[in-house]
């Protein structure tokens, strides 16, 4: 069963700390069951421990890619359509040497590559390039050998665990509710 951080009809809260090695991790999910936190919703993501993948948390790369993917199935063709349609309407030869279909070919390709550069930028090509959202810098940190500690529940559960996390001096601890569209399992 794969959980995600979506919106659903009852929407659930995350409380992640990034912690520097696998003995601080280990201590702060004892001290959180001591707590009585239930186990089922307390996870340490890391070496020898869950993975980012195991755990569900998307990659907005992958993401990324699958809705440029999706929108070049249908962009290229249309915008080879209307390049090759515009040339034809326009009667443009702005390459001589290739006669009047050789043109309209011409312009249906420059029109396919537009599209497809469109549903780059539009698709999240720039997020790629640039690198975003928080799925990210956790898979970075996972990747440079720290772990991650996350407890999921309501907000009450979220405030009795921030001060017991607290005290393992994570690098950092931020907290999500389920309607902020984070993914996890």
């Amino acid at each position: 069963m794969t959980r995600r951080f979506a919106p659903s009809p009852s929407p659930m809260n995350y409380l992640v700390a990034v912690l520097e090695n696998r003995i601080k991790a280990e201590e702060a999910y004892s001290a959180l069951e001591q707590a009585s936190l239930p186990k089922d919703d307390i996870d340490i993501l890391g070496k020898g421990f869950k993975t980012a993948d195991e755990y569900g948390l998307i990659d907005p790369a992958d993401q990324a890619w699958k809705q440029i993917r999706l929108m070049m199935v249908w962009l290229v063709p249309f915008g080879f359509g209307a390049g090759f349609v515009f040339d034809l309407i326009t009667g443009l030869e702005t390459f001589a040497w290739t006669g009047h279909l050789g043109n309209q070919i011409l312009g249906g390709l420059l029109g396919a590559g537009s599209a497809a550069m469109g549903a780059f930028f539009i698709g999240g090509g720039v997020g790629i390039a640039m690198g975003s959202g928080d799925a990210l810098s956790y898979r970075n940190r996972l990747s440079e050998g720290k772990f991650l500690v996350v407890v999921r529940g309501s907000e009450a559960v979220l405030r009795q665990a921030t001060p017991i996390l607290r005290q393992f001096r994570p690098e950092t601890i931020q907290g999500y509710s389920g309607d902020q569209g984070y993914s996890g399992s």
